[in-house]
């Protein structure tokens, strides 16, 4: 197999249709930072959304390691790349560039062999459940009947929303949902880590009144004592994981949760993604994805205690500009999607409406 001969960053800022806010973060655009990588005739893509800084992270600290090695050898790869950030820290930031690395590798890498990155991964599924995901506390009660009732024309089965910022209306806009969407779905929240564990066990009580299935980040992950504390006096699931780096991450929330979530684009990317659900399937613990739901497609379908994959309102439309080849929710279900133009890797490729928003060189300041 060629040696990789090219690694090359680009920076995208995608603005919000209008500011956005969770229980304890308001943004109103999301950066998106691709690394692509070449041996021989083929380039593999990758990218995280996190600060221009995991850029330059990927250009000083880990394109070097890259250039003149195997595209064959990604765990090795991996290994030296969290060993030459061992001084910087291999969480944040850096987890971000090293999974958009690692990304872009096992999209090369299947690219040089011509077999789809679902077929390289095996599949125990041809297609994953989704729910719509969005449901910001600053929308209105339209904007967010809009939002719901898209979710339900797509075939998702189950909603969630943000909570935390204003506990009263909270019930208002959870008994909206359950207005629009009926018995027929189910509803969820996220709290962002916006209470402390007695405020969440009390919100939680009232959550399980009012037939919530699905609890996020109650509280902080930086608190697994806290969680499970939620997680004790609940009837929904309690879930959180987004946050989650390296296996030891994992290892200190894996027994605080119902179901342990992942990002693959700071978790590791595919490498390390495969290695927290390993070890969530030893200890007998469900998984789903948090956002990037076209990168999640191709692993998802590899993953047998997997209960459903995060249809993002602001990756989802994010990813239809940052790239060509992003697959389609069919009936509340996501795939990996193959074309016969691009049918092996991830089957993405760099979209050409990507330069409108493209802002790099990353800015040093």
């Amino acid at each position: 197999m060629n040696a990789i001969d090219e690694v090359t960053t680009d920076v995208f800022r995608f603005p919000t249709t209008h500011p956005e806010s969770d229980g304890t973060l308001t943004w109103d655009a999301t950066t998106a930072v691709t690394v692509s990588i070449a041996a021989g005739h083929e380039r593999g893509l990758g990218w995280t959304y996190t600060s221009p800084a995991a850029a330059i992270i990927i250009e000083q600290h880990l394109a070097p390691l890259l250039r003149g090695s195997s595209p064959d050898d990604i765990t090795d790869t991996w290994l030296r790349m969290r060993k030459a950030c061992r001084n910087l820290g291999v969480t944040g930031v850096v987890a971000h560039a090293l999974s958009a690395v690692d990304i872009a590798l096992w999209d090369l890498k299947t690219r040089l062999l011509q077999v789809p990155l679902s077929a390289w991964f095996g599949k125990v599924r041809e297609a994953a459940a989704v729910y719509g995901s969005g449901g910001f506390v600053n929308l209105t009660d339209d904007q967010l009947s809009e939002q719901v009732i898209g979710w339900e024309v797509a075939g998702c089965t189950a909603v969630k929303i943000k909570i935390g910022a204003e506990p009263e209306r909270d019930v208002d806009r959870i008994a909206l949902v359950h207005k629009l969407v009926g018995s027929r779905t189910q509803v969820m929240v996220d709290a962002n880590g916006a209470y402390t564990p007695d405020e969440a066990r009390r919100v939680g009580a009232e959550l399980d009144r009012l037939g919530v299935v699905w609890f996020e980040e109650p509280v902080t992950s930086d608190d697994p004592d806290g969680l499970r504390r939620v997680r004790d006096a609940v009837h929904c699931t309690v879930a959180a994981g987004e946050y989650i780096y390296t296996e030891t991450d994992a290892t200190r929330l894996i027994d605080a949760v119902d179901c342990l979530q992942l990002d693959l684009t700071r978790c590791g990317g595919y490498t390390g993604f495969h290695r927290a659900a390993v070890l969530a399937a030893a200890h007998h613990r469900d998984i789903s994805t948090h956002g990037s739901p076209a990168l999640h497609a191709g692993v998802a379908t590899a993953v047998r205690r997997l209960r459903h994959l995060e249809w993002f309102t602001d990756h989802t439309e994010l990813e239809s500009l940052l790239v060509d080849g992003a697959p389609h929710v069919i009936d509340g279900r996501i795939g990996p999607r193959g074309t016969d133009a691009d049918p092996y890797g991830h089957g993405m490729r760099l979209a050409a409406s990507a330069a409108a928003y493209r802002i790099s060189p990353a800015p040093l300041a």
